[in-house]
């Protein structure tokens, strides 16, 4: 494992730092994995596009997909780091998870169709994986897939789908065969979000935004050749991308050491009355402090241990469990000092930044289910990585 960072990964961190800070459109307002408004997306699709162009998102692929020669993970990395420490929107919906599946598991037809459209932001993708019975138990999914000639028949409905209101392509996991074990008989599509039968609505939550969805599929037919991976396949591609995503969320450390500055801020202008000469104040605050330290030293090991092929199956679960853990301490603390200015939420004159904390802290229990519910992680860490016995039912 290296801490010490390279001077030639410095020079690359530079150049994205000051391409952010030149080219970014207006950063995010709120905490969080958020949908962007219907107004922000034109804008969001040329950033993206913006952003492959220059070879920072996408570098990874293949060289005649668009990659850059001599592409090294810790580039993607970088990238993500800097845009978060910059607070500015990167690649909004699941396009990262789908071009993984697509990469690894497309054939060169659908290749050459979406990839492009991925760079370009012509296609905006969302994930439609959880459904209302089916959500950290992926498996139990009940969404049907039936074989009529040369399309799919669809019918089901998904649940907590980000961005399903901009989406143009939907990342589809359906039952397709129902006769054996559960994860065998789970096939991947990519869907025309625009198809007849499809309708999404968006869910309002108790941040006031309508980052979810919910999404009916009634009757909707997908052509046989937008079939990701074999057929009855798709719990292996679905679990190529869930790792993608679980590494991603535990690798957003450095948002934490923004807050941490946002939470010092807060302290010392003495909003509701907050007092960092206080002993107690100072404790809790060097308590959440030395958590956000642990996040950073465990991400940046389990992204070294990625690069290296050595991770076991315990690195981006328990990334992940972290960063959302201490994630939620940290903004449970930020309004917690605010005292009886707490309840004062975003819109209200008096309330300290506009009220991004309280948003924060009504967000934040979303980042412990994002990518695994922590409890199932853990569970899987148990039973994976320490050889644990399954729990008997």
């Amino acid at each position: 494992m290296r801490l010490e960072p390279e001077p030639e990964l410095e020079r690359f961190r530079s150049e994205v730092r000051a391409f952010i800070a030149k080219h970014a459109p207006a950063g995010r307002r709120h905490a969080g994995v958020r949908a962007p408004e219907a107004a922000e997306v034109p804008a969001l699709r040329a950033w993206i596009k913006r952003l492959y162009d220059a070879g920072y998102l996408g570098r990874s692929w293949s060289v005649e997909h668009g990659g850059r020669p001599g592409a090294r993970p810790e580039h993607g990395y970088i990238v993500a780091e800097e845009l978060a420490r910059a607070r500015a929107w990167g690649e909004i919906g699941a396009a990262p998870l789908a071009a993984g599946a697509l990469l690894r598991f497309g054939t060169e037809e659908q290749k050459r169709h979406f990839l492009p459209r991925i760079r370009s932001a012509e296609d905006l993708w969302c994930q439609l994986f959880s459904e209302p019975g089916a959500g950290s138990d992926l498996a139990g999914l009940s969404t049907r897939a039936r074989l009529d000639g040369d399309h799919y028949v669809v019918d089901g409905q998904k649940v907590w789908t980000t961005n399903g209101q901009h989406a143009d392509v939907g990342y589809l996991l359906a039952r397709t065969d129902g006769s054996g074990a559960k994860q065998a008989g789970i096939t991947a599509f990519a869907l025309d979000m625009t198809a007849p039968g499809v309708v999404v609505r968006p869910l309002r939550e108790i941040t006031g935004s309508a980052d979810f969805n919910e999404v009916f599929l009634d009757g909707v037919r997908i052509p046989v050749d937008r079939v990701l991976g074999g057929v009855d396949d798709g719990w292996r591609v679905a679990n190529a991308s869930l790792g993608h995503e679980r590494s991603g969320v535990g690798a957003r450390g450095v948002e934490l050491f923004s807050q941490l500055e946002d939470l010092l801020a807060l302290a010392r202008a003495g909003v509701g009355g907050c007092d960092l000469a206080d002993p107690a104040t100072r404790q809790r605050i060097g308590r959440v402090a030395a958590q956000v330290h642990v996040a950073d030293k465990m991400s940046k090991m389990v992204q070294s241990r990625m690069v290296n092929e050595t991770e076991d199956a315990a690195d981006a679960p328990l990334a992940k469990v972290l960063y959302s853990e201490v994630n939620l301490a940290m903004v449970e603390l930020g309004v917690s000092l605010q005292g009886v200015d707490g309840l004062r939420v975003e819109g209200d004159a008096q309330a300290w930044a506009d009220g991004w904390w309280q948003d924060a802290f009504m967000y934040a229990r979303a980042y412990t289910i994002a990518g695994g519910a922590n409890e199932v992680l853990k569970t899987i860490v148990a039973e994976r990585a320490l050889g644990m016995p399954k729990e008997k039912r």
